[in-house]
Order: C-alpha cells, then sequence, then structure tokens
C-alpha cells in the first residue's frame, strides 16, 4: 500500500465537493448509456483482430497518490509494457512522459481507437466507481509520480479526471512543464460550473482530434 502524497490543498465550499461528485454519477451515468454501444462495438472488433482481451486494466495514481486500476480498451499488443524500456530512444514528449505519435505497439486498431478517444469511454466505469471524477487532471502512472517534482505533485491535491485543461489545451502537443501548468491551474481556480464548462470544451476538441496521438 503506497503512503498518501501530502500536497497544498485549497479550500473551497464542501457542497462543491458534494456538486462535484453528484455530477460524477448522474452526468457520468448518462455518457456512460451513450458509450456503451461504442464500447461493445470496439470491444468486439478488438477481440476479432488481436484475439486477445479488449479491456486493459492498468495501474494509474489517484487524488492523494491511491492507486487504482484504470480501465481502457486495449490499444497496443500484448506484450507492450515488455517493450518500453527498447522504445525509449523514440519517445517524442518532454518530462517523465513516454508518448510516440506511431507507437509501434499499436496493433491494428490502436491508432484508430486513440485518436477518436474511443479507448478512453471506459473510464465512465472508474468515475462511477469514485477512483476518478469526470473533470481533473488526468491520472498518470506510478513511474511518472516518482519523478515529479514539488509543482507537479499539487496536482494530486484533487480528484484525477477523464477531461481537463490539458486534454481541451492541446493534450500532447503542449511541453511537461505546460501541462503541469494547466493542472495547477486547474487545482487554484477549479469551481462546478468550470467543470461543466470544460465537459462542453471537450466533445469539440475530441471531434478535431486535438493532440490525440
Amino acid at each position: 500500500m503506497q503512503a498518501a502524497i501530502h500536497v497544498a490543498e485549497r479550500e473551497v465550499p464542501q457542497w462543491w465537493w458534494t456538486l462535484k461528485r453528484a455530477t460524477d454519477v448522474v452526468l457520468g451515468s448518462l455518457l456512460l448509456l451513450a458509450a456503451l454501444p461504442f464500447i461493445i462495438i470496439a470491444a468486439i472488433a478488438i477481440v476479432l483482430v488481436t484475439g486477445g482481451s479488449p479491456i486493459y486494466a492498468q495501474e494509474r495514481i489517484g487524488q492523494h497518490g491511491r492507486r487504482f486500476k484504470m480501465l481502457k480498451l486495449r490499444t497496443m499488443v500484448k506484450n507492450a509494457h515488455e517493450l518500453r524500456d527498447t522504445l525509449m530512444h523514440l519517445n517524442e514528449v518532454d518530462g517523465p512522459v513516454f508518448k510516440i505519435r506511431k507507437d509501434p505497439r499499436l496493433h491494428p486498431l490502436g491508432g484508430f481507437l486513440r485518436r477518436t478517444s474511443i479507448d478512453e469511454l471506459p473510464n465512465l466505469f472508474n468515475v462511477l466507481r469514485g477512483d476518478i471524477a469526470l473533470v481533473g487532471p488526468r491520472p498518470a502512472l506510478p513511474c511518472e509520480i516518482e519523478h515529479y517534482d514539488a509543482v507537479a505533485r499539487r496536482r494530486l491535491a484533487v480528484p484525477q479526471g477523464i477531461t481537463c485543461l490539458w486534454q481541451i489545451n492541446g493534450r500532447s502537443d503542449v511541453s511537461f512543464e505546460h501541462w503541469m501548468q494547466l493542472d495547477n491551474e486547474y487545482v487554484d481556480t477549479w469551481t462546478p460550473l468550470g467543470d461543466l464548462a470544460i465537459v462542453v470544451k471537450t466533445i469539440p476538441a475530441v471531434l478535431r482530434k486535438d493532440g490525440a496521438h
């Protein structure tokens, strides 16, 4: 069990947190109902094309360092995690993050699922379970958190989420430093109404495939 990560928190009214969770449950349920046909069709296609499990449960870090399993539609070959070290020289982003625009570990459907963000639809199950929120900094991998400085760790002061300021401001096309600045801006300025605005702005960002790779 990992010890809690202590980070500076911003004081907000308690009812903001209650409303945030209520919105996650109500809106998250509606979004999951709408997303289920896409999840099912994509899952069947993954099984037919790759022969493996369509769902991938990856360990991520939530609020205050709590570990949980984040659900995604599988976009990579079965032994992708074993190939990471051999591909580090192809990393295209700075900071403690590993991303390749045309990742050779993707299976034939992986690129499409990522560009359309369909692979992230199962994250809605995590929202309903309370692992993450609809809006909040994207959950990082444990190996990434190990290299965070105090500024980057502040993003853990709030529930991590499916979408955030980073998601609607370029996503993988922005530098790691700018990414952390956006997450810290969210920590310092979020409101229940602001969360809804981010959800609305996420729709055109996903349709445009901004920084999705």
